[in-house]
């Protein structure tokens, strides 16, 4: 039976709702998020887990844990760079996150079943790796892990946030995140502060 409205409508169209596409990274104040010499015996490089120190204290700050739950109950799917999930893989001994995991790749392999979730290995680009992750994700977000990934996606203009975790420390050397990339404005939408780190999040202007 009709409902008395013409078929193909664009308001009989419901949108699915998505969530954002997120860069979360720990950084040092002179802009490193890895030390130097990462590799599987330094996956985080030289001195580079010292940006993860706020998260695996014994006695963490309570607003620390906030950000951090809050962040992670968002995750739908994760996209990640292939030499972040090779140096990462023996130490995560799962998916970073109890999410679908795609991982950008030139080279093809089968998908690897985890016990949270699944890899999947993806040749053909950034586009296609978010169009499988915001498939996976439905509501939720999808996190971008790896600071080569992460400016491709801004390169790309195909990041909608970015959470930099703001460590008090000078590296000195290592992996900056925010090298090499095109003019980027950003609107600051949230600043969390402990002791230990700032949370700041900010909304990529497009």
């Amino acid at each position: 039976m009709s409902n008395g409205r013409p078929a193909g409508r664009k308001d009989d169209v419901q949108e699915v709702p998505m969530g954002a596409v997120v860069l979360y990274k720990s950084m040092s104040l002179d802009g490193y998020v890895a030390g130097p010499d990462v590799g599987a015996e330094h996956p985080m490089g030289r001195g580079g887990t010292r940006l993860h120190d706020w998260m695996f204290t014994d006695r963490p700050d309570p607003r620390d844990e906030e950000v951090l739950a809050t962040m992670t109950a968002s995750v739908g799917a994760v996209v990640v760079g292939r030499r972040t999930f090779d140096v990462g893989l023996p130490h995560w001994q799962d998916t970073p996150y109890p999410a679908p995991t795609f991982v950008l790749t030139h080279r093809t392999r089968d998908e690897l079943v985890m016990k949270s979730a699944t890899f999947t290995f993806v040749t053909t680009g950034v586009e296609a790796a978010l169009k499988a992750a915001r498939n996976a994700a439905g509501d939720k977000d999808v996190i971008v892990i790896g600071a080569g990934t992460g400016r491709r996606f801004l390169r790309a203009g195909l990041l909608d946030e970015l959470l930099i975790n703001l460590v008090p420390v000078v590296l000195g050397s290592g992996i900056r995140l925010l090298e090499d990339l095109a003019h980027i404005e950003l609107t600051r939408t949230q600043v969390i502060a402990s002791d230990e780190v700032t949370h700041l999040r900010f909304r990529v202007v497009k």
